[in-house]
This record gives structure tokens, sequence and C-alpha cells, in this order.
């Protein structure tokens, strides 16, 4: 459970999954540096105190987000309105990574949850 892991599993997938995961990556990174990387339910994790925070799972068609709290999603309805959604992930484009912007009322909303 590493970055280690997280990069080979990022670095293992096709384009343009691969260029997406890392663009994703490196968001939520910049978005939340205390953020910790792990590999789980053979996906890209990130985790703040031993808390899930997001992840980020390579499909065949697409990629999923997941913020690990469905209040989360909720919350941010309106802004998932346009992406498919389950109750704890939605589904990104392969080719398209989320905006930085919705990113980060992702991350943010999360790490609320959690400090709250």
């Amino acid at each position: 459970m590493s970055e280690q892991e997280v990069t080979e599993y990022i670095e293992s997938q096709d384009e343009p999954k691969r260029s997406t995961l890392l663009a994703m990556r490196a968001s939520i990174l910049e978005i939340e540096p205390r953020l910790e990387q792990s590999f789980a339910w053979k996906s890209a994790m990130f985790k703040f105190n031993g808390k899930f925070v997001a992840g980020l799972c390579a499909h065949k068609s697409h990629i999923s987000y997941s913020p690990q709290s469905a209040d989360v999603m909720t919350a941010l309805a309106d802004d998932l309105a346009e992406f498919v959604v389950s109750k704890a992930s939605f589904q990104v484009a392969s080719d398209a990574p989320l905006p930085k912007s919705l990113l980060t009322k992702l991350v943010k909303a999360r790490m609320a949850e959690l400090e709250g």
C-alpha cells in the first residue's frame, strides 16, 4: 500500500486512461498535499489520517471517482449532474480528467467531513 503501487497501477493502464489518471492524481495531491497514496480494491486511493478521501479506478470504458462518502455525493449532486452516478462513485471519461475546480470541491468536502 504505497505511492509506488499507485504509480505502477496508473502506468499499467492504456492511453488515454493513463494520462487522465496521472492528471487527476497530480491535481488531488496539489489540492491536499497531506494525503497518502495507497492501493486498495484495485484502485488508486488517497487517505488522510488512515481514512479514505478519494479513489480512482480504471474500467474498460471509463474511470470511476469515489469521494468515499455518500454524503459528499449528495451534497455535490448538482455538480455531478452530467455524470453517470452510483451511490458511492461516478464515471469520468477516460480521456477527460475532472476539472480541478470540481476535484477541489470533492476533496475539500470529504476533508471537512473527516475533520469535522
